[in-house]
C-alpha cells in the first residue's frame, strides 16, 4: 500500500504543482501542424515537410490506399498522398500517424508497458474509426471527420505516458501492476487534460482525454468523446461500465444496436486501420 501512495503522491504533487513533465509532439508533428496553419502553405510545399519524415510518409501512403480514404487508383507518392487526404485533414492525421514515437522507453519494463499501451490505443482507433464508418453509412451524418475521430483515440489514453516515466524512478512500482492501475486509473484523465491543452488541441480533444472512461460526463449531441467511447467499450476497455457505454450510446443514435457492430463490414474497417499502424 505504501507504494501505491508514494507514487499516487508523488504524481498528485508534481500535477498541482505544475511540475510533471509532460510528453511533447513529435517533431514532425509539430512541423506539419505548424504548416498547416500558414495560409500561405499549398500541398506541394506540405508534401515536402512530410517527406522529411519516411515513416511518416509510408503511413501517410497507406491510409490514403485505405478504405478510410482510398478510391479505386492507388497512390503511390507523399505528393499523391496529401493531394487525396486535403491540407484540412493533413494536421490531424499526421499527428495521430507521429503518436506512435512517444511510446517508447529505454527501460526494458517501462518499454514493455509502453508498448502493451501502444497496441491498446490501436485496438481502440481501430474500433473507434469502424464505429465512425457505421454511424455514417446509418445515418449519412457527415459532422465528424476521420482524421479527428483518428487522433481523438489516438490521445485518449496520453495521460499514461507521464505516468509510466514516473514510475520508471520507482521500479517498485512494477513489482505489483495494481499499484500503477491504481494511479493510472485515479489521474490519468487529470494528466491528458493537461497534455492536449499543453499541446493546444482543440476542446474535443481535452474532452476525450479527460473523460472517456467517465460516463457521467456526457455532451449534447454525437461527439467524438461517443465514438471513442464506444470503440474503447467495444474492445472492452470499460470493465463495468461496458454495458452504460453501450446504452448511452444506442440512446444517442451512434448505432441503434449492438449487431451493427458485429457485421463483416465492421471487422473490414478495422482490419483496414489497424493496417496503417502496421
Amino acid at each position: 500500500m505504501a507504494t501505491e501512495n508514494a507514487l499516487l503522491t508523488i504524481l498528485a504533487d508534481k500535477i498541482n504543482n505544475d511540475t510533471l513533465v509532460l510528453p511533447t509532439l513529435p517533431a514532425i508533428a509539430l512541423k506539419v501542424r505548424r504548416a498547416a496553419d500558414d495560409p500561405e502553405i499549398n500541398l506541394n510545399a506540405m508534401a515536402d515537410v512530410i517527406a522529411q519524415d519516411p515513416s511518416l510518409s509510408a503511413r501517410m501512403i497507406k491510409i490514403s490506399n485505405s478504405a478510410y480514404l482510398g478510391r479505386a487508383v492507388k497512390v503511390i507518392s507523399t505528393q499523391q498522398a496529401v493531394t487525396r487526404i486535403g491540407l484540412r485533414q493533413i494536421k490531424n492525421i499526421s499527428t495521430a500517424l507521429a503518436m506512435e514515437q512517444l511510446f517508447v522507453s529505454k527501460n526494458p519494463i517501462v518499454k514493455e508497458h509502453m508498448e502493451a499501451a501502444w497496441d491498446s490505443t490501436v485496438e481502440v482507433v481501430a474500433n473507434s474509426l469502424a464505429v465512425l464508418q457505421v454511424h455514417v453509412k446509418k445515418t449519412k451524418n457527415r459532422t465528424l471527420n476521420i482524421d479527428s475521430v483518428m487522433l481523438a483515440a489516438l490521445v485518449h489514453n496520453i495521460g499514461i505516458l507521464p505516468i509510466l516515466t514516473e514510475a520508471e524512478r520507482h521500479t517498485e512500482v512494477f513489482a505489483s501492476p495494481t499499484f500503477l492501475e491504481v494511479a493510472i486509473k485515479k489521474l490519468s484523465g487529470r494528466i491528458g487534460a493537461s497534455i492536449m491543452k499543453e499541446w493546444g488541441f482543440e476542446p474535443e480533444f481535452v474532452e476525450v482525454a479527460e473523460s472517456w472512461e467517465n460516463m457521467s460526463v456526457q455532451y449534447d449531441g454525437i461527439s467524438y468523446l461517443d465514438i471513442v467511447r464506444l470503440g474503447a467499450a467495444f474492445c472492452g476497455k470499460f470493465e463495468e461500465n461496458k454495458e452504460v457505454a453501450f446504452k448511452a450510446a444506442i440512446e444517442k443514435g451512434v448505432i441503434d444496436n449492438l449487431s451493427e457492430l458485429l457485421t463483416d463490414d465492421f471487422e473490414e474497417y478495422k482490419a483496414s486501420a489497424k493496417l496503417i499502424f502496421e
